[in-house]
């Protein structure tokens, strides 16, 4: 998805139709229902209480449009800091063909680096970041709470229209006020298992956006946290413990979010921090944690064809398919010969980015491939290659010490076939 798509022309998508229809069919049933439940215009309360469902409905309505039309903030391409100087802290995006800002993070759907980003959310098709969050927020505040207000009146009215005729014979009659039709009692059904829903599931992701709101985290942030204490950890050393920079105690961080402006606090490139941090103590985290995982990286290369599916159940057999990352993250078309730099590792899938050819390199259009270069395939599609400088013998021979070092020189073995069977990659 480009990000230069504006304006009304987002909701031009799969996601933001199907929101907005769950919204409108939970908001005209309910309100069909109510309106044999408990009338509005019998009693002052009837009327109160459906105009509260309105408000919510309303609410919740216009804080998904301002989430969707606002969008997260997008970082100026090119960007650079202020100081020269401050870019050896700083990651560079090679798409955007700047820097990222603190915070900042690129995203593969919307193209762009975007400030302070939390995840890029399908159902706004667009992300969810330093602009936005507050509008995300409330909209799903406003739509959990609609949603339980729905769930009592459709129950409600749901059991009353099937008691109408014990009602009607028992003397009743004045709680005989549903009468349902085929029609009706699909819609009212429907209407109930999408309002149950919409606050389970809202529900759940409002208490994660919450839980990170009051840490003033995003989702992105969490993991870098996480692998930065790990990496602490795993190091054996004693050294301090890391501290994240944005964490200025729960009232300040809601702060950062809910404020009358609703999230346009500052410019999104330089915030407040902790004491004893600066701008950068993040981004330096970051760029240790991506040397680390260059030096994890292993190289692979193609032996037979990848259709780049997302379930290759004809190429590749079920086992592969039922082992597939549970994650949204791409999945990449290979041909036999290519190499590929592979940095995470499941059972059955790697992930990692294709090299690319020289035609690709130079720019040829005949020799261009569609789909992603970075992203999930099939292990059994590639085998792992060994890099070997020679030094007068071959890896196995006596001049190869147990450290890697020869007699004539230094042989340095880069990585293992997965099979067993070393090939040379020259």
């Amino acid at each position: 998805m480009s990000a230069e798509i504006t304006g009304f022309r987002r909701f031009i998508h799969w996601g933001p139709i199907t929101a907005l229809s769950i919204i409108k069919c939970i908001t005209l049933t309910t309100l069909y229902m109510n309106s044999m439940w408990w009338p509005p215009n019998e009693s002052f309360a009837g009327f109160a209480h459906q105009a509260l469902f309105l408000m919510l409905s309303t609410l919740a309505t216009f804080n998904y449009v301002m989430a969707t039309l606002t969008g997260p903030g997008l970082l100026p391409r090119q960007w650079q800091p202020k100081e020269p100087k401050d870019t050896e802290h700083l990651q560079y995006c090679k798409t955007c063909e700047g820097y990222k800002a603190p915070r900042s993070h690129h995203c593969r759907k919307c193209n762009r680096c975007v400030k302070k980003m939390d995840h890029h959310c399908p159902w706004i098709n667009h992300c969810v970041g330093w602009a936005n969050h507050a509008y995300f927020s409330y909209f799903l505040l406003f739509s959990i709470l609609g949603s339980m207000q729905a769930t009592v009146i459709l129950c409600g009215s749901f059991y009353r229209g099937i008691y109408r005729y014990y009602y009607l014979t028992h003397g009743l009659v004045h709680l005989a006020s549903v009468q349902f039709t085929v029609v009706s009692i699909i819609m009212c059904i429907t209407g109930m298992g999408l309002a149950i829903g919409v606050v389970i599931g809202l529900g759940m992701l409002l208490f994660i956006q919450l839980k990170t709101i009051v840490a003033n985290q995003t989702g992105i942030e969490i993991w870098i946290v996480e692998k930065a204490q790990y990496r602490r950890y795993a190091s054996g050393e004693e050294v301090e413990s890391f501290i994240y920079p944005y964490d200025l105690g729960w009232r300040l961080n809601l702060k950062q979010v809910f404020n009358d402006e609703c999230q346009k606090l500052g410019d999104g490139i330089e915030w407040p921090v902790a004491q004893g941090c600066d701008q950068y103590t993040l981004t330096r985290e970051q760029l240790a944690q991506k040397e680390e995982k260059r030096a994890r990286t292993r190289t692979y290369k193609c032996h037979s064809p990848v259709t780049g599916r997302w379930l290759p159940v004809c190429s590749q057999g079920w086992s592969v398919c039922m082992g597939a990352p549970c994650t949204d993250e791409p999945r990449i078309r290979l041909q036999p010969g290519d190499i590929i730099k592979v940095t995470r590792f499941r059972k059955h899938w790697l992930f990692g980015e294709r090299e690319l050819t020289k035609q690709e390199l130079r720019g040829d259009k005949k020799h261009q491939r569609r789909g992603h270069t970075r992203g999930w395939f099939p292990r059994q599609s590639a085998v792992e290659l060994i890099e070997v400088h020679e030094c007068g013998g071959d890896p196995g021979s006596d001049n190869l010490t147990e450290n890697g070092t020869c007699n004539g020189g230094h042989a340095q073995v880069k990585q293992q076939q997965r099979n067993g069977h070393a090939k040379k990659y020259m």
